[in-house]
């Protein structure tokens, strides 16, 4: 596939632009609004359809893990308006970061139908802290690192030394104010929430007062929920506020508030009923202006009013159910169409996907079968749905649970930083709620969306391409001294028995683009260009994973001594099940290769083995091969192909393949050991690949598919990539006989069951497991999602018991 050199978004005009145009049409409130606030809305969806939001959510196995355990999880991919599943990519990259934001395992999952699955072996030598698991496809790099999936997870090294941990600094907390709308403005009242935390970034309570600079108190507040809450105080000129605070009973700290602007905007949204969203804009200018108001959810409009300041004051009223679910956008626009105010308003989903998991029994003995039955719906009937479960033994070490999918994708992939607790703001529909998670939109202050590529003349460009069918690898050229060279085409194979090569011409900055296929597990690959076309650039390799990160927290754990019996007990498990199970753990199951080459059927084959055998290529080729003629010139060898469509000979060297390497120079190749080769193999015509056109193809396959230790020039770049991960079976034994019910072998598993692909139907589905030898208390956590983008999630505790 060769780099495309125009707007990336060109790249898949029909698929991505027509089902954000498909979606936008069908769930806009009124094609009225496409020319309204002056065009405004226009340019946004403009912009949505080249800048289709995608989301993924992981739903991991567990929320901690032991050094040497496997890590388990299921992808799904969703696009990021109505989270319907969407099939816009075909690979995931999941990596897990230390606390230094260091990747330290890495993997590239397969997407099929908007969903992929894969795992993590641990190594043993890992040290104990807690990881962030973070996921994003090629496409959402474009968007940044705060719209990755982010769940934090804890590892534990219970065979290394608790070594000497430094206390945490419990006394180092940060407070921030975040006015509404964005900025505070002399003379108009403004609502300023705030949002107190400790150095793990979790919420602590707090009260103060805002003082000012002679010590007058002009607000006093007090947190609600998360160390979050708000107050309302109108600010005067010239005058700088701080804030007095008491934080976990320690003394008064001092923190500056936002600075007083003399003009601007102030915006205020207040549910003033059940029906009514009612948002208050005001302006220090008293001249008349009209103001528009915009409401979208991501990039989706949902309103759009346009309002006269009177008294430099503008009133709109919504109706709530106009509203997409989930978080929305509202944003204030001057008459020049600048944004001048912003904030977030969350309507919780309107339907949710009930999951109901009825085990066969209430208890359960060790090594016994247990069945569960699994049915979805909504409150409008059964609803078939796409599923994964994990069970796994809760223990004085699994505190935190694993993220939810649907509070993940209705609510923490759109906001910055960690969102604590979000299955609370789903929880119930009371007034505290309700407080609880306005302060929470409050204290995102301007959001993330960037209205400077949407207001802009022409569409956005973007860097990275969608992966629409498989692996995209980026590379560049480059020379000493330059930017690199334009023009020039570069190949790429990997060396095997099938015979696969893919071209691309490299861009303005020497830039390529390869699309890989079907390409799993770690394999050498040689990219290379024809050195009669360029012999003196240098080959790189680009990462295709994400050089950005966020802000999400990952830090060293320190081995707390109550909880010494807790780490002992879980290191010999582990060593057990590693002892017995272990060669059970890095079974991988590959999907069946297409062993046909990229030029498909040859016009001629040999198996060598059928013929005498020469010691010397040339020999062969003129004894056997009569589709090639073989000639000797000043400068060496030459092939020249029998054209079978035209006759006569093509008058260029062909395209010579080695286990698929491209060999340019043909003393080479003709030096290659024909003992060496088992298959040769020839298309007797032009063939056109790509950007390419070949003089007829001559392909030379060697027993081992390894070159047969043929060197390759130096220029060349040979390098391991990884591709796809290959599924790695889960494994869990069975106890259906009486004789595997009386092994002697233990079974002290701490994860008993994970399916990460269970589907429901009208009629429900069921899935069975067996219990180990451990007793005691597992959580049971399903999550799913429809193909309409209904999400939902469940927990139960199974005990396993003594039996009587």
């Amino acid at each position: 596939m060769a780099l495309l050199t125009t707007n990336p978004v060109s790249f898949f005009p029909r698929y991505a632009w027509r089902l954000a145009l498909l979606l936008w049409l069908t769930s806009l409130p009124g094609y009225s609004q496409l020319d309204s606030l002056n065009g405004l809305t226009r340019k946004l969806v403009r912009y949505q359809q080249g800048a289709l939001p995608e989301k993924l959510f992981l739903h991991l196995d567990r929320p901690l893990y032991l050094s040497g355990e496997t890590m388990w999880f299921k992808v799904y991919a969703v696009e990021g308006t109505a989270l319907r599943p969407l099939s816009l990519s075909k690979v995931a990259y999941v990596e897990v970061l230390d606390k230094e934001k260091r990747s330290v395992l890495q993997a590239k999952i397969g997407l099929r139908d908007a969903q992929g699955q894969g795992s993590f072996a641990i190594p043993a030598s890992m040290p104990s802290g807690s990881y962030t698991v973070r996921a994003y496809t090629s496409w959402m790099k474009n968007f940044g690192p705060e719209y990755y999936f982010r769940s934090p997870i804890t590892i534990v090294n219970t065979a290394a030394s608790a070594g000497v941990f430094t206390r945490p600094d419990t006394a180092r907390y940060d407070l921030q104010f975040f006015p509404e709308g964005g900025n505070l403005v002399q003379g108009l009242t403004s609502t300023v929430g705030f949002k107190a935390t400790d150095n793990k970034g979790r919420g602590v309570a707090v009260e103060g007062k805002v003082l000012t600079a002679q010590g007058a108190v002009v607000a006093q507040f007090k947190s609600l929920r998360f160390g979050m809450g708000n107050f309302r105080f109108t600010p005067k000129a010239g005058v700088a506020y701080t804030a007095v605070v008491s934080l976990d009973k320690r003394p008064a700290v001092t923190y500056p508030l936002p600075r007083v602007y003399e003009q601007g905007y102030v915006l205020h949204v207040e549910n003033s009923s059940a029906t009514a969203l009612t948002v208050t804009v005001n302006s220090g200018n008293a001249q008349p202006e009209r103001v528009a108001l915009l409401v979208h959810s991501r990039q989706q409009v949902a309103v759009a009013a346009q309002q006269q300041l009177v008294n430099g004051q503008a009133v709109f009223t919504i109706d709530p159910s106009r509203l997409l679910d989930g978080v929305s956008h509202l944003t204030v626009f001057n008459e020049a169409q600048q944004p001048v105010c912003e904030r977030l308003y969350f309507q919780p989903p309107r339907q949710t996907l009930t999951i109901t998991a009825r085990p066969d029994k209430t208890a359960y003995a060790a090594r016994e079968k247990a069945s569960i039955q699994l049915t979805t719906g909504t409150s409008s009937g059964t609803l078939p749905a796409n599923l994964s479960m994990a069970v796994y033994r809760l223990d004085s070490l699994t505190t935190a649970l694993t993220p939810d999918i649907n509070s993940y994708l209705w609510l923490s992939a759109d906001l910055r930083g960690t969102v604590e607790q979000p299955a609370y703001y789903f929880s119930a529909a009371t007034p505290e709620v309700a407080e609880a998670t306005n302060n929470l939109m409050l204290t995102q202050g301007w959001s993330r969306f960037s209205w400077s590529q949407v207001l802009a003349s022409t569409p956005p460009r973007f860097e990275h391409l969608p992966e629409l069918n498989g692996l995209l690898v980026r590379g560049r050229l480059s020379k000493p001294g330059s930017q690199g060279p334009a023009g020039i085409t570069t190949y790429l194979s990997s060396p095997s028995r099938i015979v696969r090569l893919q071209n691309a011409v490299s861009g303005p900055d020497g830039s390529f683009l390869f699309e890989l296929n079907r390409f799993y597990g770690s394999r050498n690959i040689v990219v290379q260009t024809d050195p009669h076309q360029d012999s003196t650039s240098q080959v790189e390799i680009i990462s295709p994973f994400s050089q950005q990160y966020s802000a999400a927290d990952a830090a060293l754990l320190p081995r707390l001594p109550r909880l010494e019996a807790a780490y002992s007990k879980r290191h010999f498990q582990n060593q057990v099940q590693q002892a017995f199970s272990g060669k059970f753990a890095s079974q991988y199951t590959l999907p069946p290769a297409d062993s046909v080459a990229f030029y498909g059927k040859p016009d001629e084959r040999y198996l060598l083995d059928k013929y005498t055998r020469f010691k010397v290529l040339e020999e062969v080729m003129r004894e056997y091969v009569p589709g090639v003629d073989v000639r000797r010139r000043k400068d060496g060898f030459h092939l020249l192909v029998k054209d079978k469509v035209n006759g006569g000979l093509l008058t260029q060297n062909p395209l010579v393949l080695l286990d698929g390497v491209p060999i340019f120079d043909m003393n080479k190749a003709m030096a290659i050991d024909p003992l060496s080769i088992q298959q040769l193999e020839v298309m007797d015509s032009r063939y056109f690949h790509g950007s390419s056109i070949y003089d007829g193809i001559v392909s030379f396959i060697t027993y081992k598919g390894d070159l047969a230790k043929v060197s390759l020039d130096p220029r060349v770049l040979v390098q391991q990539y990884d591709g796809l991960q290959g599924q790695r079976e889960f494994y869990a034994p069975r106890y259906d006989t009486p004789l595997a019910r009386q092994s002697r072998l233990p079974d002290l598993r701490n994860l008993l069951y994970w399916n990460p692909a269970i589907s429901t139907t009208a009629q429900g589905s069921s899935t069975t497991f067996y219990t180990g030898d451990q007793t005691g208390r597992y959580l049971v956590v399903v999550q799913g999602l429809t193909n309409n983008g209904v999400a939902g999630s469940t927990t139960y505790v199974l005990d396993v018991k003594q039996p009587l």
